[in-house]
């Protein structure tokens, strides 16, 4: 076990963004570079004085311990500092993504009364409406990164003097997870959980040390992106490279081969987009030692492309919001191609058949999963909690098998949900958009692979009588979900057909889709 990642007892005191900011200060790194944006590189030393700069702040602004704030911001050296010192202060930090929908952000502001919002000046448009709509929201913040009212403030501040006494168990932070309706649930982590997330992952899998220069294309907002960007490196003493843009190709190869990473954290849809780009780099142009990915299962053919190019394995794994961060990974010592590897330390799994007895060798089930960074509840929806988490253990809602020797192996989902770009979408929401859709009288929406084996939705459409099944047709209903939903939601196939397939009470039988 690393030094640095103590156990605690989890009946006493302890604040997750005090251990956080004061690792490296004790161990003697406050001089080393802690993170680099596109505005600046900051120390450890600066990442503790602004974090409780921070806290005083919210303090200042009348936030009392356990209120929220909710966070909608692109990724810079202000999301550690405000995270990290909304948890010092005491208060629930609730991470949003920054590809949602004005009505999703309405929903979580609501959801989670948080009294303020920080928000990426970019984002202004979509949030000052709320400001009168929501009546919980008192004020929004907004930020640019290094300027801007978020800064002002926290430079006005003075940095406070002692953490608050939070327990081990208590509410820490909160990521809002996609709902099989299309309602994000808000999972509740306490202040123990990204301490255990680093000491069973970061630290026996993937090695981190103060060596390292780490990447995560996955922003800082993912329950994924939040240990590869801010819980693992801190606790590790390594410095952090963090990019405010998408991550394109091209702005990934930019970064790899300028900055020189030796950790990057991927998903497969970008391994993909990297290997089919004409730029991607020697393997003498960078510095990479390890490469990660998550959200969605990673194709054989990915990997060992990747692998033939840099000789280097992606390390798949797979994890949760629930669970924080992966707790199932293949690992360098161990590697399977087409396989998530085996449980982590520290983590026991099972996979239960149709008639919730344990599943046989080779055996298709459910996979549970059970370990001690796994969230309190869903906030406001017991029926989904009840659901979910049973007991000690958190069913993933994901199907797997174990082959002879011991490698699981992903077999979709256990509801009708998809991954795209490791972010859950609800066939349900997109189905709903289409039919308000002026041509559309019905529609189902199923996963389908594309040429990469990557998983993109393919929606089924029944048009309303005077309105014919043309490519012109099939481009306006794409256009028409990119402009009501997030981008990622939308139907890369579109089949035009005469009728669904029902059951006797008239339900969507999706099932008999997905092979067409």
């Amino acid at each position: 076990m690393n030094a640095l990642i103590p156990r605690v007892d989890d009946e006493a005191s302890f604040n997750a963004a005090d251990h956080l900011l004061n690792v490296n200060i004790v161990a003697g790194r406050g001089s080393k570079t802690a993170y680099i944006d596109n505005h600046g590189s900051y120390t450890y030393q600066q990442l503790k004085t602004l974090a409780q700069k921070t806290a005083t702040a919210f303090i200042n602004l009348g936030l009392r311990e356990e209120e929220r704030i909710l966070l909608c911001m692109t990724d810079s050296f202000e999301i550690p500092t405000t995270f990290l010192g909304a948890i010092y202060a005491g208060v629930i930090p609730v991470l949003t993504n920054t590809l949602l929908t004005q009505s999703d952000y309405a929903f979580m502001l609501a959801d989670s009364k948080a009294k303020i919002a920080i928000v990426s000046s970019e984002f202004s448009d979509t949030f000052l409406p709320l400001l009168e709509s929501i009546g919980s929201l008192e004020r929004i913040i907004f930020s640019d990164g290094k300027t801007g009212e978020l800064s002002e403030i926290i430079t006005k501040s003075k940095c406070a003097p002692k953490s608050a006494d939070t327990h081990a168990d208590q509410s820490c932070f909160w990521l809002y997870s996609s709902g099989s309706t299309g309602k994000p649930k808000g999972t509740i982590h306490v202040q123990t959980s990204m301490r255990d997330t680093a000491r069973l992952y970061a630290q026996p899998v993937l090695n981190i040390t103060s060596n390292d220069i780490v990447f995560s294309a996955a922003k800082l907002f993912f329950a994924y992106g939040l240990g590869n960007a801010l819980t693992f490196p801190i606790l590790s003493g390594a410095t952090t490279i963090l990019m405010e843009e998408r991550p394109t190709p091209q702005a990934v190869i930019r970064v790899l081969t300028e900055k020189k990473p030796t950790v990057f954290y991927g998903v497969p849809t970008l391994y993909a987009a990297l290997l089919a780009d004409e730029s991607l780099p020697d393997p003498g142009q960078i510095a990479l030692r390890i490469c990660t990915s998550a959200g969605e299962a990673l194709p054989s053919d990915l990997s060992k492309q990747w692998y033939e190019r840099f000789n280097i394995n992606i390390l798949d794994g797979i994890g949760s919001t629930e669970m924080l961060h992966i707790f199932l990974s293949n690992r360098q010592s161990d590697y399977k191609y087409g396989t998530t590897g085996k449980p982590l330390d520290g983590y026991a799994l099972k996979i239960l058949n149709e008639d919730g007895a344990p599943a046989e060798e080779g055996e298709l089930g459910e996979l549970h999963v059970q370990g001690p960074s796994m969230a309190l509840m869903y906030w406001n929806n017991r029926k989904k909690s009840r659901d979910t988490f049973l007991g000690t253990w958190t069913r993933t809602g994901d199907k797997y098998r174990i082959d002879s020797e011991g490698y699981y192996i992903y077999c979709g989902r256990s509801d009708d949900m998809l991954k795209v770009g490791g972010i859950y979408v609800s066939p349900t929401e997109v189905e709903n958009t289409l039919t308000n859709h002026e041509a559309v009288l019905e529609a189902a929406v199923v996963a389908k692979s594309d040429d990469s084996g990557l998983v993109k939705p393919k929606a089924f459409v029944v048009l309303q009588t005077g309105f014919s099944p043309t490519p012109e047709m099939e481009e306006t209903l794409k256009v028409y979900v990119k402009g009501e939903l997030a981008p990622y939601k939308y139907p890369r196939w579109v089949s035009f057909v005469e009728d669904l397939p029902k059951t006797a009470t008239g339900k969507i039988q999706r099932f008999k889709l997905r092979d067409k």
